[in-house]
């Protein structure tokens, strides 16, 4: 992966992050296994720390078809929820405190869901995470009218990164920074990634009004009823 001379410069490093979870709701669910990572600007994975937690809740059989980890297996390899949730801050916060942007596919679910397990667990949450870079937003924010689904695995696809373990933290946590790097190269990013980070959240807010309207539209949602658009943290 060769990006443009006039690349930003922050893309020289970035942190990448990923959850496997026991399910969707960011609130209740906990999670099962993490990546932290650090890219360089090809790519390549220069750190990276994986994490297998006992969630301390049964995985329910449709989670676990997607990641592949059983309660069993969690249970009899999986460290104290506790204690991973306390190690995946501490690695995330000190990448922040180098000035360096983390890469998360969906980074509202993830970051959104590791801040209710920390408090969960009496932990001290990350407080307004910056600068995150989400591919995601980015996406559908600057290639709005490309038909199809938007996906991890579609989206790799479209830039031509690989993902053969998809659901796997690791692979999707690398493969998301891969997918950043590919819209770098694709389109004009922000010079600094904290302006990019600001532009996200507007973009967030716009795609989740949009993404009401339509599901008010189709009856899947009530009138009154609307998608939380909080970037990268909802509330």
């Amino acid at each position: 992966m060769t990006l443009p001379t006039d690349a930003p410069a922050w893309l020289t490093r970035v942190g990448v992050f990923d959850l496997e979870t026991t399910g969707v709701d960011v609130t209740r669910d906990r999670i099962v296994t993490a990546h932290v990572g650090v890219l360089d600007r090809h790519g390549r994975e220069l750190a990276a720390r994986d994490w297998l937690a006992d969630p301390g809740v049964p995985i329910p059989d449709g989670a676990a078809a997607v990641h592949g980890i059983s309660t069993d297996h969690a249970r009899a390899h999986g460290r104290p929820a506790r204690e991973v949730v306390s190690e995946v801050v501490r690695a995330l916060r000190a990448l922040f405190a180098q000035g360096m942007p983390i890469v998360a596919y969906n980074a509202s679910y993830d970051f959104s869901l590791l801040a209710h397990e920390a408090r969960r667990h009496g932990i001290p949450e990350l407080v307004a995470p910056s600068p995150v870079i989400d591919p995601l937003v980015i996406d559908k924010a600057l290639d709005r009218y490309r038909p199809g689904k938007r996906t991890l695995t579609v989206v790799a696809d479209h830039y031509a990164v690989p993902l053969d373990d998809a659901h796997e933290a690791s692979a999707d946590a690398v493969a998301a920074g891969r997918v950043a790097l590919a819209l770098a190269g694709r389109f004009a990013l922000p010079p600094s990634a904290a302006e990019l980070h600001t532009r996200q959240i507007g973009w967030a807010r716009d795609q989740a009004t949009s993404l009401t309207e339509y599901f008010v539209r189709i009856g899947r949602l009530d009138p009154e009823q609307t998608l939380d658009g909080m970037w990268p943290v909802r509330e």
